[in-house]
Parts: structure tokens; sequence; C-alpha cells
């Protein structure tokens, strides 16, 4: 009896639909199917994407957050630190040569004279106490040299300095890109959801026209199929999400945080910087290239300091000395001033200079080589981001298209007019364009965080302001 009443109100539901037989498959219902442009992603500033951290706290993360965490966090950054820390050490332990240097000494010395001894038929043996001898030592010049080493140390801190700022360059780069990717991450996994579900409710579809005698079984089998290959997708997206996540907290330096919500999504902001523009920033932005300068600097100034090595040293030096025959018997000082000349050799001096001159020249042409890789990494990320941008509308219109075909697809096949294969390929073309549009935002994203890690300044995408990095 139940079964009689299934397949009457099958057939009064067939007769409506048939009515409507010229519309199905051909007008899509916008009632029950949104517009295409529902599918695009939305510039809201809140989500509802959680990562599951180490404890039950949550704190809110954007962008802007994770690059204050990276450059308070991150190793490689405070390595760069404690290098210029211990470069400002290094200078101050050169002008310690205009530093007094004392040094005390104390002893006891028997000594047992054999020339005497034999000449004179005796044994003549002494003690000899030093209490404490005291000694003075002042460099008073050194004709330039202290000053040449003072320099290149100098021009190493200042280099080390720069290699802070290319190092928060590239930290700040490297947490836009893995931040980029956990947004896409997401993005996919929200897919992969979104397709367990239609295939699930594909699943009950094809069961339900199976139940009633309308489609065979291999319908159902098929639908299984492919809910099954749907729920192996998420899982997979699933996991990489936890990947990404992995991978920015491992570029902030905090690989423990606490549980914390994502507040952005993926979007397209254009931004509208010439080429010319770009390499006119990366002149006076871009760390390297002061780097390489400094370089060039440091082997000129080497140059010169081995151009010295024959110079002498004027110092004076005190010595004060008590002891004697016992421990205070007596005392005795000197004092006096010294032209100290250094051992010379010449063949040495010689090629040790042109060794500096050598080595000079090879840092301008090292110079320039980083100018010229400079030059190529802002030409490769600029066509990549032009690259990126004109793949936007293409994206965008594929994601529409393949969600209108998907529309139209599932209306046929819920009156019967297509077939299985028919609605999972529309399906899966839906899901792959969607995918694609992601893609291209992400590729667009990190392209845009390669300009600004090869000009060496952000780019603000609203007003086409350029700002410096990590503020």
């Amino acid at each position: 009896m139940l079964k009689n009443l299934v397949i009457i109100a099958f057939i009064i539901t067939l007769t409506a639909l048939n009515a409507q037989a010229e519309d199905i498959g051909n007008k899509v219902n916008e009632k029950e199917y949104p517009a295409a442009e529902s599918v695009l992603p939305q510039n809201s500033s809140k989500a509802d994407f959680i990562i599951e951290g180490s404890v039950e706290k949550n704190v809110d993360m954007t962008l802007e957050k994770c690059i204050e965490l990276a450059l308070g966090n991150n190793p490689q950054i405070n390595a760069a630190f404690h290098d210029i820390l211990a470069s400002d050490a290094r200078i101050k332990q050169v002008w310690s040569n205009y530093f007094p240097q004392v040094s005390w000494q104390t002893g006891y010395t028997r000594i047992r004279q054999l020339q005497l001894s034999d000449a004179l038929g005796k044994n003549l043996t002494f003690n000899y106490y030093i209490l404490g001898q005291v000694t003075l030592q002042q460099m008073l010049y050194d004709f330039g040299v202290t000053q040449n080493q003072a320099t290149i140390k100098r021009l190493d801190y200042e280099a080390y300095k720069t290699t802070l700022g290319a190092t928060i360059n590239d930290v700040i780069y490297q947490t836009k890109d893995a931040y980029y990717n956990l947004l896409y991450a997401f993005e996919n996994k929200r897919v992969a959801e979104d397709t367990v579900n239609k295939f699930e409710m594909f699943y009950n579809q094809a069961k339900a026209f199976y139940e009633i005698g309308m489609n065979p079984k291999v319908d159902v089998t098929i639908a299984e199929v492919n809910l099954s290959n749907a729920k192996l997708q998420l899982i997979q997206a699933d996991n990489a999400v936890n990947l990404a996540v992995a991978k920015l907290n491992n570029v902030m330096g905090v690989p423990f945080i606490d549980k914390y919500n994502v507040q952005e999504r993926l979007k397209y902001q254009p931004v509208d910087i010439s080429f010319n523009q770009s390499i006119d920033i990366a002149r006076d932005a871009r760390p390297e290239l002061k780097l390489a300068e400094l370089k060039v600097e440091s082997a000129n100034q080497t140059l010169k300091l081995v151009k010295k090595s024959y110079f002498p040293t004027l110092s004076i030096e005190g010595q004060l000395q008590l002891g004697g025959k016992s421990w205070t018997s007596n005392h005795g000082y000197n004092i006096g001033g010294y032209l100290n000349f250094p051992t010379v050799n010449g063949m040495l001096i010689k090629n040790e200079i042109q060794e500096a001159r050598y080595l000079y020249d090879k840092e301008i042409a090292n110079a320039k080589n980083t100018q010229n890789a400079i030059y190529l990494e802002i030409q490769n990320a600029y066509l990549t981001l032009e690259e990126k941008k004109n793949q936007m509308p293409v994206a965008m219109l594929g994601v529409k298209q393949a969600k209108e075909n998907y529309e139209l697809s599932y209306g046929r096949y819920r009156v019967g007019e297509a077939n299985p294969t028919e609605l999972k390929d529309a399906q899966i073309n839906y899901q792959q364009a969607q995918l694609s549009y992601y893609n291209a935002l992400y590729q667009y994203n990190s392209a845009k965080a390669a300009l600004e890690k090869a000009i060496g300044k952000n780019i603000a995408a609203d007003q086409n302001d350029i700002v410096e990095l990590g503020k």
C-alpha cells in the first residue's frame, strides 16, 4: 500500500514537472540556485576559520599580526640583530689600541753563574726576588693603521645593519606567502566540503530514483563512488590546512602558538605600479644594493691598510720594580719612548697589496652582479604579477560559467533528463573552476609579495602608495 502511495505521489510530481518541461534545463531558478557571483570570495574582514592549536585559548589573527609576530620571534632576525651587537663590540676592540696597557708580574729566580764560578773557583749562587713589576705601555700613534682598522669594522657594522634589513625583508615575504597559502588551503577545504555536500545530495537523489524504479542500481553505485572520492579530497584538503598552519607558525618563529582565528580571506586588490617606478624604488630601498656598496668600500679600506704594513708605531713605556736580594730590599724603574718598526718582508707586503687590490676589483664586479641580479628579480616579479593580474578576470568568468553549467545539469538530473555522468562532469568542472580561481588569487597575492620583496617596500593596493616593509 505504502509503495503504491509513493508511486502515485511521484506520478503527480512528474506530471507537474512535465507541464513546465519547456523551461527545464534551459532556465535557472534563481530562488533555488543563487546567481553565479555568489560563489566568488567576499571581501569580508571576518571569517569563521579556526586553526586548532595546543591550548583552548583563541586569538584573532590577521596578516598584520602575523608580520608583527614574525618580526618579534623569527630566529633569523634575532641572529642578524646580535651580529650587529657583536660588530659594534669589534669596533671598540680596535679603538682599544689607544688605551694604556698595564701588566703586573711577581716571581722568584735562583741563578748560578757558570763562567764566574769556574774563573773564581767558587760556587756563585744568587737568589733574585720580584715582589712586583708593574709595566705601563701607551701607544701614541701608528700612522693611521688603527683608523683604517676602525673604518673597516665600522663598515662591517653598517653591513650587518643592512643585512638585518634584508633579513626582515625576506622574513616578511615568507610570512606573507605562508599566510596567503593558508588562506588558499582554507578555500580549498571549503570547496571540498561543498563538493561532499553536493555529492551526498546526488547520492540521496539517485537512491530515491532507484527505490521508485526510475533509475538503475548503477546510478546509485556511481553516486557512491563520487561521494567517496569527494570525502577523500576533503581529508586531503583538511591535512593541507594543518600543513599550512605549521608552515606559517614556523616562519613566524612560534611553532607552539595558541589556537587562533583567521580574520581574512583571499581577495583581489589590484595595484598600479610601473616597471621603471619599481626600479627607482629599489635603488633606494633594496638592502642588498647598499650592502654591495659597503663591501666595495670595505675592500678599498683593506687595500689602504695593507699598504701601511711597513709603518712604525710610536709609543711610550714605563716600568716599576720592587725586589732584589729579598722581597723588598730594592726598587728600580725605567721609562722611555719607542718608535717600533715592524719586520719588513718586501715580497710578502708586495703580494699582500696585490691580493688586496684584486679583492677590491672583485667586490666591484660583485656589486655589479648584485645590481644585475636585483634588476632581473624585479623584472621577473613584475612580469609575474602582470601575468597573474591578467588571469583574474578569466578565472572569475570560468567560475561563473561552470556554476551555470552545473545548475542546468542539476536541474535536468532532478527531472530525469540527465544521467549521473553528465552531472558528475558538471560538478567536477565547477569544483575545478573554483580551485583554479582560488589558486589564481593565491598566486596573484604571492606575486605581489614577491614584487614588494624585490623593491624593498610595501605596496598599499588601495592608495597605490609605497611604504617601508614592516611598517
